[in-house]
């Protein structure tokens, strides 16, 4: 029990939060330097596209492990991860986005319009991508205090945002399906984990080290 208990007041040092952020940028230096080498392979859009994507999901799925971690361990100071690992993943989709439509589509709108009416894959990434923006404006602490309860109701788009990325891998992936129905398994098994909570009644908005949505 004293193990536990010590275990519980552990605090990471202070630069705990800026190792994160490096580390999460670590697959974006690996892309930057095979672009810059010509290692991408025989289809550098798709395997930007590929590694933008993966990251987009991986990171939005790691934002909402934060809070079922944090009620199973007891470590408050998990909260300051979720604001730079849900405008991490921001980033990425935002890349994912603009290699689709500037190097994939080179920004034919036309194209890009038949994509989102008859591409139920696009369809989704996009409105993934839409949903992601008013979140990561409103990522900030003033935000919080503005917003006050509204904030937390906007925030909960968070799991729009999953079920939509995981579709969107899911239809999107034309060989490989085991890896995006991990994600898919993955993503219900946080939801399930967030449903005893959601059933409580709404708890007093406090503005955290870190801004991210209730996940």
């Amino acid at each position: 029990m004293k193990t536990i208990a010590a275990l519980r007041r552990w605090q990471p040092p202070r630069a705990a939060q800026a190792v994160v952020v490096l580390v999460a940028l670590v697959p974006l230096a690996l892309l930057v330097v095979d672009a810059a080498t010509d290692g991408l392979g025989a289809n550098p859009v798709e395997t930007v596209l590929h590694r933008t994507g993966d990251w987009t999901l991986r990171l939005l799925l790691a934002t909402l492990t934060v809070t079922p971690l944090r009620r199973w361990t007891g470590w408050q100071w998990l909260l300051r991860f979720r604001r730079p690992l849900g405008l991490l993943a921001f980033g990425y989709a935002v890349l994912h986005g603009l290699t689709y439509v500037a190097l994939d589509r080179g920004l034919v709108w036309d194209e890009i319009l038949v994509d989102v009416l008859k591409r139920p894959y696009v369809t989704v990434g996009l409105a993934a991508l839409v949903l992601m923006v008013p979140l990561a404006a409103t990522s900030t602490r003033a935000m919080m205090r503005r917003l006050g309860p509204n904030w937390q109701r906007l925030h909960r788009l968070v799991y729009a945002i999953g079920v939509l990325a995981v579709l969107h891998f899911l239809w999107s992936s034309k060989l490989d399906r085991i890896e995006p129905l991990v994600y898919a398994v993955t993503l219900v098994v946080l939801l399930l984990l967030r449903l005893p909570a959601s059933a409580r009644s709404p708890r007093p908005l406090v503005v955290e080290g870190s801004c991210e949505p209730r996940c």
